[in-house]
């Protein structure tokens, strides 16, 4: 899988072997389970916990994760990895996420100031968690990249707020109404976005999963469940990527560092210290690595190591071992 707007160099020639490893799109179904994500649209009322135990039994399945924690009443997207898929989630976290809220003001405020005090919580913001969270209630800095009202109906405000990871919106709405003066509550919210992955896009709800799982199990009809669960490639989309030989897949599968000769292709633009996706010549995630060398500086060397293994994704042993 590449970004479309991905800009590749190839540094080396090489052809993948077909006997070993899939497309990701064309991983058999118990695979795909295992390297699996699941944009889910989590309802009001469970906790995120509750919902990924769900997800782990419709699916049989060992291991699930999600990222972002959403509190029990709040709605829509809550990104979910199945399987080693698990180990990928915190990329997530490097992008913004965006809400919808509806915020009720204890009284009526002048637009013109609303829309003054508004326009101040837009940048960096501090922050000090609210007294029900997972987290130690210390002042923090949190970035709010955008913050407008898209419809106000009397003392209700239906706000959009996309901002950094770890932001409370309820104490961000909480701030913004003693500013104000009177107060502001926040009685409802939805997350729409995480990083690149988008509500637009389709979330899938539990009982479209079950049903899709359960198509699968009784009629071996495995298209619905497809629709539904994408491969872990999609979770590292915005990443920029190297490609590897064959050859070096199963070294980087057991912590190797990635060498120059082990490359065949990468994104045009790393820099020193870049989060960068290794695959594999079929568009496999082997593992996040992070740039020791930059996309120039590997074009003009001809050894060395270029990449330091950080998370290893795939399974030792997908790819034969042909290291010593």
């Amino acid at each position: 899988m590449i970004n479309k707007s991905e800009e590749l160099i190839t540094i080396s020639d090489d052809v993948t072997n077909e006997a070993y490893g899939f497309q990701p799109y064309n991983r058999p179904i118990n695979q795909l389970l295992n390297y699996g994500f699941i944009p889910l649209d989590k309802p009001s009322g469970p906790t995120s916990h509750e919902v990924v135990a769900w997800v782990r039994r419709i699916l049989n399945v060992e291991k699930a994760g999600h990222s972002g924690t959403l509190d029990p009443p709040v709605t829509g997207l809550l990104p979910i990895g199945i399987g080693e898929a698990t180990k990928v989630l915190g990329v997530l976290l490097m992008g913004p996420k965006e809400y919808y809220a509806v915020a009720r003001l204890h009284s009526p405020v002048d637009r013109d100031k609303l829309n003054r005090v508004i326009s101040e919580f837009v940048g960096e913001i501090y922050q000090r968690p609210p007294q029900r969270s997972s987290v130690k209630r210390t002042i923090r800095t949190r970035v709010i990249y955008d913050l407008e009202i898209v419809e106000q109906i009397g003392r209700l405000l239906l706000l959009r707020v996309v901002c950094q990871a770890g932001t409370y919106v309820r104490k961000l709405i909480y701030d913004i109404g003693e500013v104000l003066g009177p107060g502001a509550t926040m009685i409802e919210l939805r997350r729409t976005k995480v990083s690149h992955i988008d509500e637009k896009d389709g979330l899938v709800r539990l009982h479209e999963l079950l049903d899709a799982y359960q198509t699968w199990k009784e009629k071996g009809d495995e298209e619905y469940l497809r629709k539904l669960i994408k491969p872990v490639e999609y979770v590292v989309l915005n990443l920029k990527k190297v490609f590897i030989r064959d050859s070096a897949v199963d070294a980087i599968c057991h912590g190797a560092q990635l060498a120059i000769p082990g490359i065949v292709k990468l994104s045009k633009n790393i820099s020193k210290g870049d989060l960068v996706a290794i695959h594999t010549l079929k568009g496999e995630l082997v593992a996040l690595s992070e740039a020791v060398m930059s996309t120039d500086e590997i074009l003009n060397a001809d050894k060395g190591i270029a990449f330091l293994t950080r998370r290893v994704i795939m399974r030792a042993g997908t790819y034969p071992r042909m290291w010593k």
